[in-house]
């Protein structure tokens, strides 16, 4: 049973490798960032501070959405993969605009998960980080 699992997510991996092409290293980028923030978004939670629960603890449903969003994110990196197919383009534009605006985006969340988690910054960064929560409209 265990073999089929292992050659079932093999063969996904593979197949969803296939339809980014070559792999760079900003995809590489992309999901570790994903990685970071998910599991530093769990340790806020892990103590009391998320800001997406009532009490602020650890939540199925919101960790979840957390890991469908990031499923998200990929699904738009391949369209754009797949468009700068479509349009020629060797050089994958859309590809890396889209994961760089998508590394940066996890790198503010990120941020912003330290310092729930109390970690110093500098006075400039934590008041930007606070200017962009209350610019962020209400989801």
């Amino acid at each position: 049973m265990g073999e089929k699992v292992v050659k079932g997510a093999c063969l996904v991996m593979g197949a969803v490798a296939g339809l980014f092409g070559e792999w760079p290293a900003a995809l590489t980028i992309l999901l570790v960032m994903m990685g970071v923030d998910y599991l530093t978004g769990v340790l806020v939670a892990a103590t009391g501070r998320s800001p997406k629960t009532e009490g602020g603890g650890l939540s199925s449903k919101v960790g979840f959405m957390g890991l469908a969003r990031k499923g998200f994110i990929m699904l738009i990196v391949l369209v754009a993969t797949l468009l700068d197919r479509a349009v020629g383009n060797s050089a994958m534009v859309f590809q890396t605009a889209t994961v760089c605006w998508y590394i940066a985006n996890e790198g503010l969340s990120v941020l912003e998960n330290a310092d729930m988690m109390g970690v110093p910054f500098p006075g400039f960064v934590r008041e930007r980080l606070e200017r962009m929560r209350e610019e962020q409209p209400e989801a």
